[in-house]
Parts: C-alpha cells; structure tokens; sequence
C-alpha cells in the first residue's frame, strides 16, 4: 500500500524538535515560524509536557465518556479561569473541523435554521458542514454543496445586517484573523456590529478561534481585542500543543440534552493531560504576554524592512500571527528559505508568507530570521 498522494511535500524528514527549532534526519537544525501550522503553541517537546503526557500514559491513555473522567473537569475549570469564560461549558473533540461542525449543530438546534453566513475567503475545516463554510470550490465536494451558506466580504457590516434581516440565518461564523485567507483582520466596527445584529435577528455568533486563539494574537482570543463576547468559541490547534484535540466553548444560553452530541475519542485521558499542560506552560511563561510583545518587534522590524526591499508590499497581524504580501510568488522564496536559510514559515494564496511560530518565541529568534529573509530576498533578487 502507497500514501493517497494529497500533500505537496518539502524532501525534508523532520526527525526532532525542541523550543522553536526542528531538526532533520541528517542533523541540519531549521528555525520554525510555521509550527506546524499553528498547532505547536509552548514549543516542540517542551520538558513539562513531555513530562505530563509520559505520566498519564504510564496510567492511562485511554477510556470513553460512558466514565468520569475528572481530566476533563480541572480541564474546563482551568481553561474558563484562564480565558475569561468561566460561565460558558466546554465540549471536547478531536480537531478544528470537529470543534465547528458541532459548533453549528447547536446554533442549527437551537434555531431550527439552516442557513449561514461566512466570510469570503474563509477557512473552517474539511468534513461536512466546516467545509460547506469555507470559501473554496475546489474542496467542497458535491456532496458537501447543499446551499446552507452565503460568503460576505469581512469588514462590510451593512451586507451582513442585510442578509440577517431576511430571518432564517442559523449562524455567522468568522476568523477574527483570518489564516488562510492571508491574515485579513477584522475590524472592531465590524465585530460589535455583527454581535449585536445577530441578537437582534436571533442569530448564533461564532469564532473560530482554531488558528488565531489560544494566546497567539496577544490575548488568549483574538476576538478579545474587538470587545465581543461570541456565543459558540471553537478552538484546537495550539490546545494540546500537537495532540489531537478541539472544543467547543459554549454559552450558557445552551442547554445541554444527552445524546445530542457526542464524540468516542474527544477528551480522552491523554488529550486532556495534554492541555492541563499547555495551559501550565502558558501561565508559568507568560507567553501570551510574549506572543504580544515579540509579535509587536517582529512586526516592527518587518515593516522596517519593508521600506527598503522593493518585494514586499505589506505586513499585517497580531502577535505571533503575520502575514508578508509579495510582489512575486512566494514559492521560489519559501524554497529559498528552507533549503539555504533552513528556516519554515507558512504561507497564504499565491503570494503571502504566514508566520505562525511557537508562542515562546523570542526577540534575539526575531533577529535571527530577519537575517535569514534578507539573505533569501536577495538571492531571489
């Protein structure tokens, strides 16, 4: 049996990590401002985590939620206390695009409603209903295209106001940082606006906080720089630092009712000490305090750069979360980067490099891949 060849793959192995640095199967270390696409929030093989994770598997990995599970508790209470929504409930799964199919299953339960409002540009995932949200044909299958949604431009508040007027909207669903629609920010006019238009019509308002939450932006999520409160917060990625996992952070407006969701592996033993640690790490480090400042100097000497290589036509962001607009593809760059310079980064459309580094970056690795994206400009020339 061969892999379904669906990745287009740098010839590299990476074998190793630790802090923001991975290392190949020939020992050659790489900088790493992509993390894994956002998912490595407190660094590769942070020693705690490891730590952690060892110990409950050396008690257990492993059981279903016909159980208590007590993880799961000190899970919730810690992540409530420490994100601000320590009224809300919490639903775990195993991914983000789990985390938003049940998000809009419970705004399509507690509406009786199908449709919903998303952005242009937008990405939520790849199963069912969290592909159907996001903005591109090419990966909604026939099968997925049942004209639940409507796409709007970010920012436009009037159209949005408009479509929630005709009164059969489930639920919006935004990025309040776009990732891969190239690091569009949304605007506080916009954010408070559609929160209050969506109560206005009865409509659920959702952030997907998959990419852009979890102490990246600079605040734990980034919709806490626009002043809403959303009623459904879906996040995963940097929540168990690598281990499979998402949730649900739910209003209390839901009532839950048995069997109307449910999940075999979501909040397992292992998850859970997964993100009991990230959230240790988190606090013990200050690192959405760092992800705020180191952000704010990459961000800075970006745009100092910008002033004199001719390449780049903008920089954009909040903290740990940047995206670089080229004048050219970004293909030969990133090539440039990773195997001269041997630093990862992510990218965005056909043009636009994302930066999306562990959140315990630092302002001497800042420096470092300055460096390394002048070198590469100027062998692209």
């Amino acid at each position: 049996m061969e892999l379904f060849d669906v990745y287009p793959l740098f010839d590299i192995n990476v074998v190793k990590g630790k802090g923001c640095s991975v290392w190949d199967d020939k020992g050659q270390e790489y900088l790493d401002l992509y993390g894994g696409h956002a998912v490595i929030s407190i660094g590769h093989c942070h020693p705690h985590y490891v730590e952690k994770m060892t110990e409950q598997l050396n008690a257990l990995g492993f059981y279903s939620n016909s159980v208590i599970n007590t993880l799961q508790r000190r899970l919730a209470e810690r992540l409530g206390k420490v994100c601000g929504y320590d009224d809300y409930q919490l639903f775990l799964i195993n991914s983000g695009a789990e985390a938003n199919e049940n998000a809009l299953k419970l705004a399509s339960f507690k509406t009786g409603r199908t449709r919903v409002l998303s952005a242009a540009k937008a990405f939520h995932g790849r199963t069912s209903l969290a592909v159907e949200t996001t903005d591109n044909p090419k990966i909604i299958a026939p099968i997925n295209a049942n004209g639940h949604v409507t796409y709007l431009p970010v920012n436009d508040l009037e159209v949005w106001e408009a479509e929630l007027a005709k009164g059969d909207v489930c639920a919006c669903i935004i990025e309040c940082i776009q990732g891969v629609g190239g690091i569009k920010l949304v605007d506080e006019d916009f954010a408070q606006g559609l929160q209050a238009a969506c109560k206005r019509y009865g409509a659920v308002l959702i952030c997907d906080e998959i990419q852009c939450g979890y102490g990246r932006s600079g605040k734990f999520f980034a919709h806490q720089w626009l002043g809403i409160r959303p009623d459904l917060i879906t996040v995963a990625k940097g929540i168990g630092n690598g281990f499979p996992m998402g949730a649900v952070l739910i209003s209390p407006d839901f009532k839950p009712v048995y069997g109307q969701l449910g999940t075999t592996f979501g909040g397992n033993h292992l998850a859970c000490a997964a993100a009991l640690a990230v959230l240790d790490v988190i606090e013990s480090e200050n690192l959405v305090d760092n992800a705020r400042e180191t952000g704010d100097y990459l961000m800075a000497r970006l745009k100092e750069m910008q002033a004199t290589e001719k390449h780049i036509t903008d920089v954009r962001g909040r903290g740990l979360m940047i995206g670089i607009d080229l004048d050219m593809p970004h293909k030969e760059l990133r090539q440039h980067l990773v195997y001269n310079e041997h630093c990862f980064t992510g990218c965005a459309s056909t043009n636009i490099l994302r930066l999306l580094p562990p959140l315990c970056f630092t302002k001497a690795m800042a420096d470092d891949f300055i460096l390394r994206l002048e070198r590469a400009f100027a062998a692209v020339g």
